[in-house]
């Protein structure tokens, strides 16, 4: 058994160990707009304040103080680039900077540039051509141009839902674009759920982060599965996921579909539709468990949480 004095720099970190970070980094995303200091998520994740910044240092790469100040500025350009109506303080309140000054400096220190003067247009366009060049180098065909603003060529139809609080068993995947890491984790967990006997269950994919703003190394991506009263193991996390009203694009057909879905979903649908996204991530709903259809043919429901526009967050 390890202890928490043991380096923890190894290739593969210990499955306890990856358990605890996670659950410091759920009480970082839930809690964002709240002080976070050490302390605190040193005791969600059972940890002494000193171990617990070597821990997560080691497999996150980067140190608490540093993530949490990465997140804030990466959920800052996320409000920024979809809820354009929102002032920058805010902004900045909402993302936990203690005033709108701290915001512009530490966005500045990161970006090269105030917050007002960032050109969100030209840095999504970066972001996607990154991730169209990594597909590329992976042999995958499925690089897709923007569809033109107010077109609709494949006939979505956005339903409106509100969703229960639901709790999840779930695999995180820290870079989750590179190989086939998504799908690894994805049966590991359906044969965790087997076992558990709740593999029958709803099944979701949580991609916490947009790569239109976040760089593919830092985005984080969940497998999970419906698991209520279940117990969790050392690798399986459980996250509580609030009641929430979300848009809802159902779709049957290979990943270029569901990247105009998403697309138009954003461009197209949101800016007109008298909502803003909320604050949890989107997410794919899969119809039955995932990659039942392999790589080539997906059946799911991409579902995106919103809140009427101008209603307080």
């Amino acid at each position: 058994m390890r202890n928490e004095a043991e380096n923890t720099s190894e290739s593969t970190p210990p499955a306890a160990y990856v358990d605890r970070v996670n659950r410091a980094i759920d009480h970082v995303v839930a809690n964002l707009a709240e002080p976070l200091r050490l302390e605190d998520l040193a005791g969600v994740a059972c940890f002494s304040p000193f171990h617990f910044h070597r821990v997560f240092a080691g497999i996150v790469g980067e140190t608490p103080a540093q993530f949490v100040k990465r997140v804030r500025l990466e959920r800052a350009l996320a409000i920024m680039a979809h809820d354009p109506a929102r002032t920058l303080t805010d902004v900045a309140l909402g993302c936990g900077f203690a005033s709108s000054g701290e915001f512009s400096r530490s966005f500045k220190k990161r970006y090269g540039v105030a917050p007002s003067a960032f050109d969100l247009e030209e840095w999504r366009a970066e972001r996607r051509g990154e991730l169209d060049r990594l597909m590329e180098s992976s042999g995958a065909a499925w690089r897709v141009g923007r569809l033109p603003d107010g077109e609709n060529p494949d006939g979505f139809e956005v339903e409106i839902r509100d969703l229960p609080a639901r709790t999840m068993a779930y695999i995180r995947v820290l870079d989750p674009y590179r190989g086939d890491v998504v799908v690894a984790a994805a049966e590991r967990l359906v044969a965790w759920a087997e076992a558990a006997g709740v593999a029958d269950n709803p099944w979701y994919g949580y991609m916490w982060d947009d790569p239109e703003v976040v760089a593919l190394k830092d985005c984080r991506y969940d497998v999970a599965v419906e698991a209520p009263g279940v117990a969790v193991d050392v690798e399986v996390g459980r996250y509580e996921f609030p009641a929430m009203r979300v848009a809802q694009l159902t779709l049957r057909g290979d990943i270029q579909l569901e990247m105009r879905a998403l697309d138009w979903l954003y461009r197209t649908w949101l800016p007109s539709s008298g909502y803003v996204p909320g604050d949890q991530p989107s997410f794919e709903a899969w119809l039955g468990r995932p990659f039942a259809h392999g790589l080539e043919h997906f059946e799911l429901r991409v579902q995106l949480p919103v809140r009427p526009e101008g209603r307080p967050v």
